[in-house]
């Protein structure tokens, strides 16, 4: 191995497991965990009569002569060390590798491994050689000498896991891998290259190889070319079942009563091919034809051997012919043309490829009795991060170790084994989830700058950062920045912008934050410390949460309002103090209506629950409650109500503008009363203002026409929407392009993109800046400036989605909540004492850390 780390991250920056290639359409993922032993027909290894694992393996060849390798051709990027041949049975176990003393007090367990890919065998192994005493056993349908794939990328974290449970199969592992630092993107004629990265990948063959002799030299019983028994035959009979069979499981889907499995179908199609040399770095490509957007990712996995995946929407790939009888066996020679000058002018050959598309299987259980599902049984990840494998092989390594420590619990051991893993898998398939969306709008992204979309894609998965690239490659990153337009010595947070008539001098907003503790509607003094201390905080913007534009328009009885010269004035009071104290920081309002989800009691006595009395009547744009049983059931606004409620805004929107306002923003978002005409889940009307996209458009764009009259027009107004209702047959990303688009030419100055909240039985999927991809996609398609908001809590969050081009700005509001002055802590940090994040004279002493001990040893 490389004297380096191979750092596990970057292995987000690319496809990694190559994959079986079938005539029938087949995921990725289905051979990461090797599965085959009872799934449906995989390969051209068609059942044959049952075979055990010869035990005479061949021995070791002699050694090649030591020193790394080049790769015909390249320039050295790319480096091996020599071939090991299949370990023997008859070769010596190291010191390390002997099989640990079973534990006493339990009987040696009988265990049956369905699938023999490197999830199933490397989990026979470990389990063998937790105990030699264990009888265990793996079916697998086809010959030992299929493939079905090509390369396998492997972190470091995943290596440094094998090693402790098993370094046999680590130093032969060692000997085969190769390595390379680079990240390759082509993006219309200019290539960028990244490097510092670290990968290691071998041949998915060669994997397989070492793995089936380390389980032949454990005991292991082999048996190839046989359809394993049914599972819950086996569980009759076995100890421990571990389905090990794929994303086709037959395991899974036998009870998927039990393990509730969730399986989604993704919108492109891709194919797994090879070529005959090695590329010198990870590359992704894309190509612009006449049918749409193509993209290729490709690594090196030998000296002389290349993984080679092209994909491509569903549209696309039927627009090219793919879908066409034959077209499997001529896309190897058609992807060859279209990407020749990535492969050199060489060949791409296939293994019984076949195009498919990718399938994200998620369990609500693991395991069921003594059978537990493992790798991609259990869960897939799309492999443009790299993680089929690699989730497969750690699956083995946590469930072996469970099971050997707690001897006669096996339930016990199970659960424990889905507990550690479960959270790590999730993680993943999160980051996975956002790549893979991000190859699928691909075209979206084409018309950034080119280092701007490199850094994009290198970033996508949200794992790489801005601050982790410039660890790995400063140059690199440097350059980004200037691209950017990053003074020297100025983080991206911290460049100015400007929006429409008002520049911000930073790109930090503190976001809208519902606080309910007004009196009457009238902001208080808590109110008063509550934007004072984030203004005080360096924030660029400071928003101000929800103000009601009527009474009946609350959310609760302790909502702000400006329906009255009193709020106005009381509102002034916070505005003088932010303009005089904390010069530069600008101060927004955000006006909303609470449509169907008002008259309910503050969010710490019961969110969304009813108030036990003095109800208010509510309106909407449909009649209907939003929990049905427990919340009221609105009336539908008629011509005049919407007349009135439009009036409501526009007045509240010239007080605000006596309030010293410096921005406004409309709330359409989260379910309230705008938002409840947007998304067809809330509006049912037959009227002009219900039906299709645009009719329910119409009347938001109305308030919008309203209050952008009233608004003084040096001043900017921006449209908070949601983006998804996270539920079926609400809101799509595509309608929230139109949304943003529609706003943005009736003058908008920006899009605030927020998600959900619309319906109670929404299913979010929540993660680590989770809602950024629609910002990003909005800015992309529309053109217009956005603010990214949602689980950004951290300075290299907002620099990475600055510099990738997700977004203009970055609301944070918990973050805000833990550290008023969070802004001007991100400043110290980073090393940052510019104009952006100036600190007030009184708290200069305090704008370094404090020491909080001894840093010696």
């Amino acid at each position: 191995m490389s004297a380096r780390p191979i750092d596990a991250g970057l292995i987000d920056a690319g496809p990694v497991d190559a994959r079986p290639v079938h005539a029938r359409p087949m995921d990725m993922g289905e051979t990461n965990a090797g599965a085959t032993g009872s799934g449906a027909a995989r390969g051209r290894g068609a059942p044959g009569p049952a075979r055990d694992l010869a035990p005479a393996l061949p021995g070791r060849p002699p050694a090649a002569p030591p020193g790394p390798r080049t790769a015909p051709g390249g320039t050295g990027a790319v480096r091996s060390t020599p071939a090991a041949a299949p370990l023997s049975p008859a070769a010596p176990l190291a010191e390390a590798a002997r099989p640990d003393v079973p534990r006493p007090g339990a009987a040696p367990l009988r265990i049956a491994v369905i699938g023999g890919g490197p999830g199933g065998l490397y989990a026979a192994a470990l389990l063998k050689r937790g105990d030699p005493a264990r009888e265990v056993t793996v079916w697998e349908r086809n010959a030992p000498t299929d493939t079905f794939g090509f390369g396998v990328v492997l972190s470091d974290e995943t290596l440094g896991g094998i090693e402790s449970a098993d370094p046999v199969v680590h130093a032969a592992l060692r000997e085969e891998l190769v390595h390379w630092d680079d990240v390759e993107i082509v993006h219309r004629g200019h290539l960028h290259t990244s490097t510092g990265h670290g990968f290691a990948a071998l041949g998915r063959r060669r994997l397989l190889e070492l793995l089936q002799a380390r389980c032949a030299e454990l005991g292991v019983r082999l048996r190839f070319r046989t359809e394993a028994p049914p599972a819950a035959r086996l569980a009759a009979t076995h100890d421990l079942v571990v389905a090990a069979d794929g994303v086709h499981s037959r395991t899974r889907e036998e009870r998927a009563d039990v393990f509730g499995p969730v399986i989604t179908t993704h919108r492109c199609r891709y194919i797994w091919l090879a070529t005959d040399f090695a590329l010198d770095a990870f590359r992704f490509e894309t190509a612009e034809t006449e049918y749409g957007v193509m993209q290729l990712h490709a690594y090196p996995y030998s000296a002389d051997s290349s993984t080679v995946i092209v994909e491509m929407r569903e549209e696309v790939w039927r627009a090219a012919g793919f879908d066409e009888p034959g077209q499997d066996e001529e896309s190897a020679a058609r992807c060859a043309k279209i990407f020749a000058e990535a492969l050199q002018g060489r060949s791409l050959r296939s293994n019984n490829s076949a195009w498919t598309a990718f399938r994200t299987v998620v369990n609500a259980r693991w395991s069921h009795g003594n059978t537990v599902l493992l790798g991609d049984a259990a869960h897939t990840a799309h492999f443009s991060i790299g993680s089929g494998t690699k989730l497969a092989v750690e699956d083995a390594v946590a469930l072996a170790a469970h099971v050997d420590a707690r001897p006669g619990r096996l339930p016990e051991a199970l659960a424990a084994y889905e507990a550690e893993r479960r959270p790590v898998v999730e993680s993943t398939q999160r980051a996975a989830a956002a790549s893979l969306r991000w190859f699928e709008e691909i075209a979206d992204q084409l018309d950034r700058p080119p280092r701007q979309f490199a850094f994009n894609l290198l970033t996508r998965s949200r794992r790489v950062t801005h601050d982790n690239l410039r660890l790995r490659d400063p140059r690199f990153t440097a350059a980004v920045e200037e691209e950017f337009g990053c003074p020297p010595g100025t983080p991206p947070m911290f460049t100015p912008f400007r929006l429409g008539g008002l520049t911000l001098r930073n790109r930090v907003v503190v976001s809208p934050m519902d606080l309910y503790v007004a009196e009457d509607g009238v902001p208080g003094d808590f109110h008063l410390v509550h934007l004072g201390s984030r203004a005080l905080g360096g924030a660029g913007l400071v928003m101000t949460e929800m103000v009601c534009v009527s009474e009946r328009g609350r959310i609760t009885p302790g909502c702000t309002g400006l329906w009255t010269d009193a709020q106005a004035d009381a509102w002034a009071r916070i505005t003088d103090f932010v303009h005089a104290e904390a010069p530069g920081t600008a101060i927004g309002v955000q006006l909303g209506h609470s449509g169907r989800k008002g008259s309910t009691r503050r969010m710490w006595e019961g969110i969304d629950q009813p108030l036990p009395d003095a109800n208010w009547p509510l309106v909407a744009a449909s009649p209907l409650p939003y929990r049905p049983g427990v919340n009221q059931t609105p009336h539908a606004l008629d011509r005049a109500g919407l007349a009135a409620v439009r009036e409501e805004f526009a007045a509240a929107a010239r007080r605000a503008a006596r309030a010293g306002f410096d921005l406004l923003e409309l709330h359409c978002a989260h379910g309230y009363l705008l938002s409840g005409f947007l998304s067809p889940l809330t509006n049912h009307r037959t009227d002009g203002y219900g039906g299709d996209l645009a009719g329910r458009l119409r009347y938001p764009l109305e308030v919008f026409d309203a209050v952008r009259e009233a608004w003084p027009a040096d001043r900017p107004m921006t449209v908070r929407i949601s983006a998804t209702d996270w539920a079926e047959g609400g809101t799509t990303a595509e309608d929230a392009v139109e949304i943003a688009r529609a706003f943005a030419a009736h003058g908008a100055d920006a899009l605030d993109v927020s998600t959900g909240q619309v319906v109670p039985d929404e299913r979010p999927e929540f993660g680590r800046s989770y809602q950024t991809p629609y910002a990003d996609r909005i800015r992309g398609a529309v053109g217009v400036p956005v603010i990214a908001v949602g689980a950004i809590s951290s300075w290299d969050d907002v620099n990475s989605l600055l510099l990738a081009g997700r977004a203009d700005l970055c609301a944070l509001a918990r973050p805000h909540l833990y550290d008023p002055h969070w802004t001007l802590h991100a400043a110290a940090e980073q090393g940052y004492a510019g104009p952006a994040a100036p600190w007030p004279a009184p708290y200069r002493a305090g704008s370094r850390r404090p020491p909080t001990g001894r840093k010696d040893p």
